[in-house]
C-alpha cells in the first residue's frame, strides 16, 4: 500500500507582494548574483519564464527549479523517483492530455486526491479537465521530466498503438498489407506481365507512349521552375493577400525539434554543437532525441556525450513495425513546442536557421502549415557519387521545389529541415506510421487538407550517400514510398481531384510517377538507343521511322532541359567545381534504375520495411 508522503520541506506561503523566483533561489543558494543577472537579460530577449532560462543555460537544474517554484507557489515540490505515483489512479483518462499539460495524478493524502503538475500556471486548467464529480484535489510541483517519464511507464503500449495507427486510414498505405490485401495485388501484377507476353508489340507501344508522355510533362514542370528560379521568390497569389497568423501569447513560440535515432555514433556531436550554436533562445528549444527501446549503442553515446538541458531522450517501446513515422508520432506526445521540425543525426543547420523559421512562419497566414529548407551536403568532393547526389539535390531544393511552390503544386516535403505549425501537423494525421518515405505522404496530405507548404532560404548540411550500395538502398526505400503514397491517395482519384484542384492533381502524377517511370524506363531506353545504332534490334519493324525520330528528339529535349536546370542550380548554390561533372549525370541515372526495380519488388514482398542509411562514412 502506498504511503503518504513524508517530507521536511515547508511551503512558503506569500504574503504581502509575491516572492521572486530569482530571490527564492539566491536564499536558498542556488545562484550566483552574477548568473541572475545574466538570466534576467536573456529572459528579456525571449520572453520566456525566468526558471526556463536559468534551466536551458545550465544556471540551475531542473530540480532546484521545481524546489524554487514549490516554494514561491506555496506547494509541495515531490521526487517522483522517490515517491512514484499510483498507477491506478490514472485509468481512463487521456495519456495525451496528461502530457500536454505535465499533468499527472499521483496519490490519496488525507482523503485528497493528489496531482503534480510541472507548472504552477497550468493548474487552472488542470481543474478544468477533470471530471465534475473529482474530489477534492490538492496540487504539488514535479519535474516535468520524472512526469513525462511516468505516464511514458503506465501509458506506453496506449501512445504506441496510436502512434501507429494515427493516420486516418483512408489516407494511409497500412491497409496495403491488411487482410486480403495480397490478393489484388499479386492478380494486378499477373495481368501486367501476362499482357506483356499475350501482347508484347501493343504493350511495347503503350509503355513508349506513357513514357514519353511522363517525360513531355517532366520537362515542362523543369523548364517552368528554371525559369522562375531566375525570377524573385514570391509567395502564390492565393496567400499573398492573407493576414499572419498571430503569434503565441507572450511572443517566440517553444520549437520542438525531433531527432529520430536508431543505431547512430559517430555525428551525433556534430548535430549537439550545431544545434548549441543557433541563435533562437535555448529557453524556447526543445530538441527530442527519439530512440528505440531495443537500441542500446546510442542511448551510451548520447550518455557519454552528455545532453544539454534543452535536449533530452524519449524512447519508443519497441514493436515489430520500426519505421521513423512511428517513432515521430509516438515522441510528438511528448513535444512542448507550438513549432515542430525534424533533424536526421548527421545534419548540420546554419546558426540562424531556427530564427528564420520561426521569422517565417510568424509572418505567414495559418494556411502555411509547413516551411521546407534547403538541403545540401558537406562532402561533395568525396567521390564520383557523392558529387552527382550533391548536383541532383540542388537541382531538386534550389530549383524545382521553388517552381512547384510559384505554380501551387503540393511539394513532397523532404525527411529533414521541414517544419510545421503543430495545429497543422495534427489536424491532418501527423505522419503515416507504415509509409517509408513518410515527408512525400505528409505533403501531399497537408495539401489535400487546405494547407501549403514554402520554402524558406535557409540550408542544412548533411552527409552525400556515397557507397553505391547505401545509396541503392536508400534511393529504393524512397521510390517504394513514392509509388505507396501514389497507390494510396489514388484509392479515390476523385476525392484527391476535389482536394488538390486540377493542377495539384496533375502535379501529383508527375511528382509521384515521373521520377518512378524515368527509372524504370531507363534499361528499356538503352536498349530502344542500342537498337536505334545497329545492335540487333529491329525498330523499324515496331514503328515508323518518324516515330522513332519524335521519340528521341522528345528524350534528348527532356535531357538537355535536364542538365541546363543543373547548371542552373550548382551556379545558384555557386558551386562552380561541380558544374564539369553535370554531363555524367546521364551514367548516374542507371543507378536509380537498379533501386526502382528493386523497389517494385519490395512493395510486394516487404512493403514496410525500413532499409536505414548509414551516416558518418
Amino acid at each position: 500500500m502506498l504511503q503518504p508522503l513524508k517530507t521536511d520541506q515547508q511551503p512558503v506561503q506569500p504574503r504581502g507582494r509575491a516572492v521572486r523566483l530569482g530571490e527564492i533561489l539566491q536564499r536558498q543558494g542556488a545562484i550566483a548574483q552574477s548568473d541572475l543577472k545574466r538570466g534576467l537579460a536573456l529572459r528579456a530577449k525571449s520572453s520566456a519564464p525566468l526558471g526556463e532560462v536559468l534551466r536551458s543555460e545550465g544556471l540551475i537544474t531542473p530540480a532546484t527549479l521545481t524546489t524554487a517554484l514549490a516554494r514561491q507557489d506555496g506547494r509541495l515540490a515531490i521526487d517522483l523517483d522517490r515517491f512514484p505515483p499510483d498507477p491506478t489512479l490514472c485509468e481512463g483518462m487521456n495519456p495525451r492530455h496528461l502530457l500536454r499539460l505535465g499533468l499527472l495524478p499521483w496519490r490519496w493524502v488525507d482523503a485528497r486526491l493528489v496531482c503534480v503538475i510541472a507548472a504552477p500556471q497550468d493548474i487552472e486548467r488542470a481543474k478544468a479537465m477533470l471530471p465534475h464529480s473529482a474530489p477534492q484535489v490538492t496540487f504539488a510541483l514535479a519535474e516535468r521530466a520524472q512526469i513525462d517519464q511516468q505516464i511514458a511507464r503506465v501509458f506506453g503500449d496506449q501512445l504506441a498503438g496510436f502512434a501507429a495507427e494515427r493516420c486516418p486510414s483512408d489516407m494511409s498505405c497500412r491497409t496495403w498489407a491488411g487482410p486480403g490485401a495480397s490478393l489484388p495485388r499479386w492478380l494486378t501484377l499477373g495481368g501486367l506481365v501476362g499482357a506483356a507476353a499475350i501482347a508484347p508489340l501493343a504493350t511495347l507501344a503503350l509503355v513508349l507512349i506513357w513514357i514519353a508522355i511522363m517525360n513531355a510533362v517532366t520537362t515542362l514542370l523543369r523548364a517552368v521552375a528554371l525559369v522562375d528560379s531566375l525570377g524573385p521568390t514570391k509567395r502564390p497569389k492565393r496567400y499573398a493577400q492573407k493576414a499572419p497568423a498571430p503569434l503565441p501569447p507572450g511572443g517566440l513560440p517553444v520549437v520542438s525539434v525531433l531527432v529520430p535515432l536508431f543505431d547512430e555514433d559517430l555525428t551525433l556531436q556534430h548535430l549537439l554543437d550545431a544545434l548549441d550554436r543557433q541563435t533562437y533562445p535555448k529557453a524556447l528549444l526543445d530538441v527530442v532525441f527519439v530512440l528505440e527501446e531495443d537500441d542500446y549503442k546510442t542511448p551510451l553515446v548520447l550518455a557519454q556525450i552528455g545532453l544539454p538541458p534543452w535536449a533530452r531522450m524519449v524512447t519508443m517501446p519497441a514493436a515489430p513495425l520500426r519505421t521513423k513515422p512511428r517513432a515521430m508520432n509516438y515522441a510528438l506526445e511528448f513535444c512542448r513546442g507550438s513549432v515542430i521540425g525534424i533533424y536526421d543525426a548527421e545534419d548540420r543547420p546554419e546558426p540562424d536557421q531556427l530564427s528564420r523559421i520561426v521569422d517565417h512562419l510568424g509572418g505567414s497566414p495559418a494556411e502555411v502549415g509547413c516551411v521546407q529548407g534547403y538541403l545540401d551536403f558537406y562532402n561533395p568532393r568525396q567521390n564520383w557519387l557523392a558529387r552527382c547526389f550533391t548536383i541532383e539535390y540542388a537541382i531538386w531544393f534550389r530549383v524545382l521545389l521553388g517552381g512547384l511552390q510559384r505554380l501551387g503544386v503540393p511539394i513532397p516535403l523532404g525527411g529533414t529541415t521541414v517544419f510545421f505549425r503543430r495545429s497543422a501537423l495534427e489536424a491532418v494525421g501527423a505522419w503515416d506510421a507504415h509509409n517509408v518515405t513518410e515527408d512525400a505522404d505528409l505533403g501531399m496530405r497537408l495539401a489535400r487538407f487546405g494547407y501549403c507548404t514554402e520554402m524558406v532560404p535557409t540550408t542544412t548540411l548533411e552527409e552525400a550517400n556515397c557507397m553505391p550500395g547505401a545509396w541503392i538502398k536508400q534511393r529504393s526505400r524512397w521510390l517504394k514510398g513514392y509509388a505507396m503514397t501514389w497507390v494510396t491517395h489514388m484509392r479515390h482519384p476523385r476525392a484527391l481531384w476535389r482536394d488538390l484542384g486540377p493542377r495539384g492533381f496533375f502535379g501529383f502524377q508527375v511528382l509521384l510517377l515521373g521520377g518512378l517511370t524515368a527509372y524504370l524506363a531507363t534499361p528499356l531506353f538503352w536498349g530502344i538507343w542500342l537498337g536505334w545504332w545497329g545492335f540487333g534490334l529491329p525498330l523499324e519493324q515496331w514503328a515508323p521511322p518518324q516515330v522513332w525520330w519524335a521519340f528521341f528528339s522528345s528524350m534528348i529535349l527532356g535531357q538537355a532541359v535536364m542538365l541546363t536546370v543543373a547548371v542552373r542550380a550548382v551556379w545558384a548554390r555557386k558551386r562552380g567545381h561541380l558544374i564539369p561533372w553535370i554531363i555524367l549525370l546521364p551514367i548516374y541515372w542507371p543507378l536509380g534504375a537498379v533501386a526502382a526495380y528493386r523497389a517494385v519488388v519490395e512493395m510486394f514482398t516487404k512493403p514496410f520495411h525500413w532499409s536505414k542509411t548509414t551516416h558518418g562514412l
